[in-house]
Parts: structure tokens; sequence; C-alpha cells
């Protein structure tokens, strides 16, 4: 009795203390299924964010490759197109060269038809100045017959006719009579001739040949001749052409400031001479060799601004374009 009673308290104390154990073990067990739970659930998250890392990269990835296709594909489009802007640029610089060389060309055959026509007109006055002596002279002989005394006697009159050998005007003196003198044969008299007056040459004679001995280079020749025409003829048309051609002259001679005074003579006095547009050109042409670029510049847009249709205005675009394009 006595055991068993002394027992009891040990298997109270053993059965709380294994119920207390089972409890323990009980809670301590739920919160580790807890935290099982939520790695569990952390660990899928991770996963699932890791597989959406991945497909993000990979599109990524396929979007950088068709990016770079794409930039590929333009960089060689922007080749070549650089390749057809250049050749582009070629084929306008030498179909400008072309355009320029055909007006110069141009130009140059204008010119020369208007040279051509300039001595035309020199020939047509020297060829009018020709028939009017032929005329004057004409004239003159006309005159001198109309004044011619008749040989003859009219008929009917018995009374001998004037100046004749049986006129007492010219009948021999009396003989014996020593002091009588014959009187003079009038119609033996001829006019004295008059003093003969310098006659100056026309200006189509001077320009004429100062034209020609410029078109054979014999430059101080033509430049002797071409003064004289200016000194004698101031205000014809011609001395305008011969301005020109003393300015062309001057630059064959390096002498661009003596040009541009000789261009500007053409501009300023003559003003419907057909030499105005090439003088402009040439004019602009010598100050840019005087390095006044500027006023070369100003010079070729008036011009252009002048006679924007001319074969001269071609060439001064021309020239403005190639002065720009060295900028």
């Amino acid at each position: 009795m006595t055991r068993s009673h002394s027992l009891r308290p040990l298997l109270r104390i053993a059965a709380r203390t294994a119920a207390a154990t089972v409890l323990f073990a009980a809670l301590a067990s739920s919160p580790a299924r807890a935290v099982n739970k939520d790695m569990i659930q952390l660990q899928t998250q991770v996963q699932q964010l890791q597989d959406a890392v991945a497909r993000l990269q990979q599109s990524n990835d396929e979007r950088m490759g068709v990016l770079k296709d794409l930039v590929q594909q333009t960089a060689d489009s922007i080749n070549k197109m650089s390749v057809s802007v250049d050749g582009l640029k070629l084929g306008m610089q030498n179909l400008q060269s072309a355009d320029a060389a055909s007006n110069q060309q141009l130009s140059g055959q204008v010119q020369s038809l208007n040279d051509s026509l300039d001595e035309l007109k020199a020939r047509m006055d020297r060829m009018e100045k020709s028939l009017g002596n032929i005329q004057s002279q004409q004239q003159t002989a006309n005159a001198v017959l109309t004044n011619l005394p008749q040989a003859g006697i009219p008929a009917g009159n018995p009374v001998a006719a004037p100046n004749s050998p049986a006129s007492p005007s010219n009948a021999p003196a009396p003989a014996g009579d020593s002091t009588a003198t014959p009187l003079p044969n009038t119609s033996a008299t001829e006019p004295i001739p008059a003093p003969a007056v310098p006659v100056k040459p026309a200006a189509g004679d001077l320009y004429r040949g100062a034209y020609s001995d410029y078109i054979s280079a014999r430059y101080p020749l033509a430049t002797s001749e071409f003064t004289d025409l200016i000194k004698a003829y101031p205000d014809d048309n011609l001395s305008g052409n011969a301005y020109f051609y003393l300015g062309e002259m001057a630059m064959r001679a390096h002498k661009p400031s003596v040009a541009i005074k000789n261009y500007d003579q053409v501009i300023t006095h003559y003003p419907d001479n057909a030499k105005i547009p090439p003088a402009e050109l040439h004019k602009a042409y010598a100050l840019i060799d005087a390095k006044e670029v500027a006023a070369g510049e100003h010079q070729l847009r008036t011009l252009i601004q002048r006679f924007p249709v001319s074969p001269e205005a071609s060439q001064a675009r021309a020239k403005l374009n190639a002065l720009h394009s060295h900028e």
C-alpha cells in the first residue's frame, strides 16, 4: 500500500511531464510546419521570379538582336545613300562644269558674233563713205561739163562765136600797131584747185583696223589704235567696244586694276552697248583676281539681276557656286 501510494506522485509527475512534453512538441511542430509552408511558397515565388527574369532576358536578347539587325541595315542604307549622294554631287559638279564651259563657249560665240557685226557695220560705214565720195565726184564732174563753152556756132548767125578763131578778141593786131596786145583766152583758163584738207578717218575704219590687230594678237598696236578711236570719236558706240578690248588686253597682261577702269567706261558711258554684260562679268573676274572677292561677288550678283537670262548670268551663277564650294 505504502509503495503504491509513493509511486502515484511519481506517476502523476511523469504523466504531467509527458503531457507537457507532448504539448510542447505539439506547440513546437506547429510553427515548424508554418515556416516550412512559407519557405515553400517563397521558393516557389523565387522560382517563378527567376523564370520570369529568364524569359525577360530571352525576350531582351531577341529584341536586341532584332535591333542590331535594324541598326546594321540602317547603317548599310546610310552608306549606300552616302555613296549615292557623293555620286550625285560629283555628277552635279561635272554638270555645272560642263554647263559653265558651255555657257562660256556660248558667250564667246555671242561675243564673236557681236564682233563680226561690229566689223560688218564698220565695212558698211566705209562703203557708205566711198559711195558718198563717188557721188561727190560725179556731181563735180557734172558741174564741170555743164560749165564748158559751146564749140560750134548757132545756125543762121553770121557773127563768129566768142572765143572762136574768127572772133575779134583773138584776131591778130593791125599792122604797125606795136602797142596792141592780144586778149587772153578765157576758155583755156582752168580753176585753181583748193588746198587739200586732211580728212579724219571714219570711226568704222579706225575700229576695223584696231580690231584686226587685236585678233592677230598685235596688242601694242591694237592698244594705240583703240586709243586713237576713243580720242577721235569719244561718244561713238564703237569707242565702248574699244574700251572693252582695252580691258581684255589689260587682263591678258595681268593688270586687273587697269582692266577694271576700262570695263567701267563701257558700263558707265555707253548704256546701249552690247558689250555691257561681258564687261560686267569680266570686271567681276578682274576684281577677284585683284583679291577683292567681296566686290567681285557683288558685281556677279548685279550682273545676274540686270541680265538674268543672258549667257553671262549663267557664267556668273557658276562662278558664285565655285567660290562658295571652296569655303
